[in-house]
């Protein structure tokens, strides 16, 4: 059951695709707000706060405290929220660790998605270096708090020469996560599987989109991904690292309508 989490549902009555926005690490909802201002007034948009992120708590009913949130379980609760909501179909989109657990609901219940927009994310699972990495910084966040590593990373999630008031929110998404939640899931990305053969099997339209200037997940991840998939169209942004959404949010929003428009066709 996931009625617990928080999240944002604007729009309403329209014949276009219900549009769902899955946020990424260590962000929360908000990190969505000019796609939900641009395409609200034309379909509904619902952006949930991930279980351990923004005003979700780790656990329903109460702020547990949980070792590890696998992808599957981040994937359950967006089931279980949508079936809340009455969405059956919808377009389903996320960026960085929302681009994995994207590719886990679609592994899951893909009967349900229409589209996917894969946005500054990769398909492979974890490597051992990587597992190390994850979880030792998991470790961090339990004994410092996000502030250390939101300083640190910041100008990786947004380039050195994006706008003040970008890196302003991003940093206040990233320092206000509760660590607990952020640990539990960088836990279970170090765990995660690989999705690489499933991209093969997509039989959906989808959605390749990353930063030109991004350092997580660089173009040729993107390039990797639009060639797997058997139905895709790739943008690249330039001037924009880790979260061209909000970086770059009238380019961003434009390749979206061009996609969401061929779905609703």
């Amino acid at each position: 059951m996931a009625p617990f989490l928080a999240y944002e549902d604007k729009g309403g009555a329209s014949s276009a695709a219900p549009l769902v926005l899955i946020h990424g690490h260590p962000f929360d909802r908000t990190m969505w707000a000019p796609q939900i201002a641009a395409f609200s007034p034309s379909r509904r948009v619902v952006a949930p706060d991930l279980r351990g992120y923004g005003a979700s708590p780790s656990e329903p009913g109460f702020p547990g405290d949980p070792a590890l949130t696998p992808l599957s379980t981040f994937a359950e609760d967006i089931a279980s929220l949508l079936d809340e909501l009455g969405i059956a179909t919808f377009v389903l989109g996320g960026l960085s660790m929302g681009g994995q657990i994207v590719m886990e609901c679609y592994r899951t219940f893909p009967e349900r998605v229409r589209g996917l927009v894969l946005a500054d994310t990769f398909p492979a699972a974890e490597t051992p270096e990587g597992r190390r990495t994850r979880n030792a910084t998991a470790d961090r966040l339990l004994r410092e708090g996000m502030r250390g590593y939101a300083d640190e990373v910041l100008y990786k999630m947004v380039a050195p020469y994006a706008e003040a008031e970008v890196a302003a929110h991003v940093h206040r998404m990233m320092v206000s996560t509760p660590p607990e939640g952020a640990a539990a899931a960088l836990r279970g990305r170090a765990e995660r599987p690989d999705y690489r053969e499933l991209l093969t099997r997509v039989t959906v339209p989808a959605l390749v989109v990353v930063g030109a200037d991004d350092e997580f997940t660089p173009v040729s991840d993107a390039e990797a991904m639009h060639a797997a998939l058997p139905d895709s169209a790739l943008h690249v942004i330039g001037s924009a690292a880790h979260l061209p959404n909000l970086e770059r949010p009238e380019e961003f929003n434009g390749a979206l309508a061009d996609f969401l428009a061929r779905i609703d066709d």
